[in-house]
């Protein structure tokens, strides 16, 4: 049996890594920690870890909230939608890049490279919303958002690394572009596709900018936005609630229990994509 010698550079390694997930993992322990604890008692302070006066008055005032669960549910259904769109656009258009036969494929590389680093500006942009009708519509979310260049530049190495005579069967099988791209390549990336879907999925989940800027909230209100409405104002809507629940909580902890709730989706998919995350990152960014 070997034996593990002792080496300090590695005890400090794994100091400094625990020191970090520490800082990285202590405000998600600080926010549960004060969403199950008494509202006036979390306001006398020292509240740091755990909860002093568990209380599970604060998720039920927000559980009862009816512009939380509206706010929800447009948030799901733009995830929804918007990750499915993105990532079959994307996908299409990577594919359509990693040909070498492509008419004038440099021009496009090239277009799409400047557009990494050069925009409009916000103004420029917020009038061509306006423009195409897209101001306080639902598809704000999903067309502005439908392509990414990076994402586009990840699966298309990926894409470029299957084997050129899987393709070539499939030619002379008689099978189409569109055909091989849904039948053969779709399939075979799944690491990569998974995590840019990852990828889309977080973005859509944390996105409030576009509902605070190019609507006027409202119906198409979106989770994040109604969180930081309900962080920036200090002020929850309830009425016709419990007073004895009300009583229990403030405006501090019910955001805080509002907070973990809108994370737990999030936590319940990414281990299901996890076994996909590296893989699709090292691959999509390296083959090619």
């Amino acid at each position: 049996m070997r034996k593990v010698r002792f080496n300090w550079a590695d005890f400090i390694i794994w100091l400094l890594l625990g020191l970090f997930a520490l800082i990285a993992l202590y405000p998600f322990i600080y926010v549960l920690a004060g969403s199950f604890n008494d509202g006036m008692d979390y306001s006398a302070g020292g509240i740091w870890l755990f909860p002093r006066e568990v209380t599970f008055a604060n998720y039920s005032v927000v559980l009862m909230d009816d512009d939380f669960w509206h706010a929800f549910g447009n948030t799901v259904l733009i995830t929804a939608v918007g990750t499915v769109c993105a990532l079959l656009f994307t996908s299409v258009v990577a594919y359509a890049m990693s040909r070498r036969e492509l008419r004038f494929r440099n021009f496009f590389q090239i277009a799409n490279l400047f557009t990494m680093f050069f925009s409009g500006g916000l103004i420029p942009y917020f009038m061509i919303i306006v423009l195409l009708g897209l101001y306080d519509n639902f598809l704000v979310y999903i067309i502005p958002s439908i392509y990414s260049v990076y994402n586009m530049i990840i699966i298309q190495n990926f894409f470029k690394g299957l084997p050129e005579e899987l393709r070539e069967a499939a030619i002379i099988d008689g099978a189409s572009e569109l055909k091989i791209w849904w039948t053969i390549y779709m399939p075979l990336s799944k690491p990569v596709l998974a995590t840019v879907a990852l990828w889309l999925a977080t973005g859509f989940w944390n996105s409030y900018f576009s509902t605070m800027v190019y609507t006027r909230a409202g119906d198409l209100e979106t989770l994040q936005y109604f969180l930081m409405k309900m962080i920036k104002e200090a002020r929850v809507d309830t009425g016709g609630m419990d007073p004895s629940l009300i009583e229990q909580t403030t405006s501090a902890t019910i955001s805080f229990a509002a907070i973990v709730i809108a994370t737990i989706p999030i936590l319940l998919v990414y281990p299901f994509i996890q076994k996909y995350f590296a893989k699709g990152i090292m691959i999509g960014s390296l083959k090619g």
